[in-house]
């Protein structure tokens, strides 16, 4: 690892003023940021360690959500009880990543940050936009087993790792995000994330000096909560393709169905299109069919990772199935 100036803030203002230059970076539990500096992908001149600025509390909000403090762990998260009643589908996404380590250290904020583990980013020999604008995508004609086929650009075919994300934006969260101007934005998670474009270096929607603070929930809906991983070996991988599903039967047509989509793109994906498509209809094998072809419609492959699009397809299709509790 390159030298770097270590600083601790005890304030929001100061961790705004310290984060604000080119060259800083903001690092909570560092179970991403670290190993991005050990490999020399990301090489801070200083590191703004955020941990003295509270922001730990799991609180419910005055309309019945729920409010996730930036810090908060992704242990204590999975474990909340609000949590495990009435988001279980958060729970189970967040239980389905990494070890239990890495959530004991991992935090909300920071998961969110996570940067992708596309081969050719993580390798510093390789060519990659997303590392070094302009040195073009290894992964494009290179291996993409594990690569994106929505939402993807000539620039960069890269994949969001996360599973917190996607649940969150199946549940329709919010991000808090404080500003240095010493006031907040909230942005939806499902905005928070961005497209490669012609700028993948940009993960989300973050600018200089601005900080997270909190993730807040909508009040909760009586619903059946699923989170499906589709990986390569039973724990501790990466998701191939994974759904995030909030559902509900009434009187024997759907009446509710969120769905967010994890392995399929440059962020948790999100098509509004879907939920219209599904509600008010009874569930059937057919329905899912027309699910899978509105999801995967601008879908492309890129030689090895293929396979994606009709596994995309039929983990959508058993999801719905389970949650609608429907033969296929």
């Amino acid at each position: 690892m390159r030298p770097f100036d270590f600083q601790r803030p005890d304030s929001l203002a100061h961790a705004h003023e310290l984060t604000a230059p080119q060259d800083a970076t903001a690092v909570a539990g560092g179970t991403n940021l670290l190993d991005l500096m050990k490999l020399q992908v990301e090489t801070p001149e200083r590191l703004v360690d955020i941990n003295r600025l509270g922001m730990t509390e799991i609180q419910e909000t005055a309309d019945g959500g729920l409010r996730i403090g930036a810090l908060a762990t992704n242990t204590a998260t999975a474990n909340d009880d609000r949590v495990r009643a009435d988001y279980p589908v958060l729970a189970r996404a967040i239980l389905a990543g990494a070890t239990q380590q890495l959530r004991n250290r991992a935090t909300t904020g920071g998961n969110l940050c996570q940067r992708t583990r596309c081969y050719y980013f993580t390798n510093i020999d390789q060519p990659c936009n997303k590392r070094e604008p302009g040195s073009g995508c290894g992964a494009i004609d290179g291996i993409a087993h594990l690569h994106a086929v929505l939402g993807t650009s000539p620039s960069c075919i890269a994949t969001y790792p996360g599973d917190m994300a996607v649940a969150l934006s199946a549940l329709d969260a919010t991000v808090e995000i404080a500003r240095p101007e010493n006031d907040e934005r909230s942005v939806p998670v499902r905005d928070f994330h961005l497209l490669p474009g012609d700028t993948p270096w940009r993960d989300n929607v973050l600018e200089r000096g601005e900080i997270i603070t909190a993730v807040t929930l909508p009040r909760p809906v009586k619903a059946k909560h699923l989170y499906r991983k589709v990986r390569e070996r039973s724990s501790y991988a990466f998701a191939l393709v994974s759904v995030a599903a909030v559902v509900a039967v009434e009187d024997g047509v759907i009446a509710r169905a969120d769905l967010a989509f994890g392995g399929l793109a440059h962020k948790p994906w999100h098509d509004a299109r879907l939920s219209e498509l599904l509600v008010g209809e009874a569930p059937s094998a057919a329905l899912f069919d027309k699910a899978g072809d509105l999801l995967l419609e601008g879908a492309r492959g890129y030689g090895e990772n293929d396979f994606k699009i009709p596994l995309a397809r039929r983990t959508l299709a058993a999801v719905m199935a389970e949650a609608t509790e429907t033969e296929i």
